[in-house]
């Protein structure tokens, strides 16, 4: 059953809470983020994660990225994180940068090669619901596989609504550019995907 909860000021502690309680029993949330909506699951539940990609009809195989609630919850997905790694989260976080990490063990969102990428969002609901859970979230955009993203709760997709157990209406999203995406190879700055912020020139 899809419970849709329309507010003012979903960042409140109560709704993360209520969210974040979805989210432990393998829930699926639409939320909104400092560009588009995305759909939050459980990063370390893999029955939550397979359900996602069921939800979105997207190929399997293909890590999400995830949105943590701050720099320490990120520094806990990995093991190996260089200086240089480092002065990237603390110059850009919270901010439109994803870092792919070597992954500190498996899990659902962890790619064949071992790297999980993840952000510390500035939007409040986006980085509120990760510290309410205790661990990132997934940060996939809130659409059917191939579809266009949304800025608004009105333009989400019927099919996919009524696959959600919850949805944080926060209004409109400003849109634009998705995250920069980038690792560090022997300190060396690698894009992997331009975007807002261009680390490698920093």
């Amino acid at each position: 059953m899809t419970i849709k909860e329309d507010l003012t000021r979903p960042e409140d502690r109560e709704t993360l809470e209520k969210a974040a309680q979805i989210l432990e029993q393998g829930g699926v949330i639409a939320f909104p983020t400092e560009t588009f909506y995305g759909l939050a699951a459980d990063s370390e539940n893999e029955d939550a994660v397979k359900r996602l990609n069921f939800i979105k009809n997207r190929p399997k195989g293909k890590p999400f990225p995830l949105i943590a609630g701050s720099t320490d919850q990120a520094r806990d997905l990995s093991y190996d994180l260089s200086p240089l790694v480092l002065r990237l989260m603390e110059e850009y976080w919270p901010g439109p940068l994803t870092l792919i990490l070597t992954a500190g063990k498996p899990g659902p969102a962890v790619s064949e090669q071992g790297g999980v990428g993840v952000r510390v969002s500035p939007h409040a609901v986006a980085r509120g619901l990760a510290l309410a859970l205790g661990r990132p979230i997934t940060a996939t955009s809130a659409n059917l596989s191939g579809r266009p993203s949304v800025k608004s709760v009105a333009d989400l997709d019927p099919e996919l609504v009524e696959r959600l157990d919850l949805i944080l209406d926060g209004g409109e999203t400003p849109g634009g550019l998705a995250s920069t995406v980038a690792r560090v190879d022997n300190d060396q700055i690698v894009i992997l995907r331009p975007g807002p912020v261009d680390p490698s020139s920093a």
